[in-house]
């Protein structure tokens, strides 16, 4: 007999705890088994999609709460010049508590972005080249750094969950495209996408 999947546990579009401003954790439970608990879970479940960052209203919790990984294997199918235009790098996994961004100089960079909770989408998003964070880590330890490239990408984006947005709040919309159709723009320029699809 064959066993049926179990659903994925990432909420998607529509649920109201993506669109609610997540409230911050607490101090007295930072170090605690329940929020390493639930860091635990987060980290298993990102992994698990696969993806290369999750916030914790995605599982429904409303907490500022974030982890992010992006790992060797998931950017395999990118060549090298691909991976250099991105600023795509492998990043340790981090947790991030009460995260706070500062846009760090004027650069942005646009590429597609889809989403854990807008399942099977994606878009041209423009997200500054470079940020600084600063908040905490699950045992309450000081954290602050300055990424740019793809990482910063991915702390944009799951920062915004934090305050109820969506990447298709941001997106360029003429972009918007489902995963089967994405082969035909995601290789291009955005230059060149956005001038195909008529971007204004």
């Amino acid at each position: 007999m064959i066993k049926a999947a179990a659903p994925s546990p990432v909420v998607q579009a529509g649920h109201p705890v993506l669109r609610a401003v997540a409230a911050p954790v607490e101090r007295a439970r930072l170090g605690s088994k329940e929020l390493g608990a639930l860091v635990q879970k987060m980290v298993a479940v990102m992994r698990a999609a696969p993806g290369v960052g999750l916030a914790a209203p995605q599982i429904g919790v409303g907490l500022q709460l974030i982890v992010l990984e992006d790992a060797e294997a998931l950017m395999a199918k990118l060549t090298p010049p691909e991976r250099a235009l991105r600023g795509r790098v492998p990043y340790p996994l981090q947790v991030l508590i009460n995260p706070k961004l500062r846009f760090v100089g004027d650069e942005r960079a646009t590429f597609f972005e889809g989403c854990l909770s807008v399942k099977g989408y994606m878009a041209l998003v423009e997200r500054a080249l470079s940020v600084e964070v600063t908040g905490l880590d699950e045992h309450g330890n000081d954290v602050a750094f300055t990424v740019s490239g793809w990482p910063a990408r991915i702390l944009q984006h799951e920062i915004d969950h934090l305050n109820g947005t969506l990447y298709v709040d941001r997106m360029m919309t003429r972009t918007f495209c489902c995963n089967e159709e994405a082969s035909r723009w995601i290789g291009l320029p955005a230059s060149e996408t956005k001038t195909k699809l008529d971007v204004r």
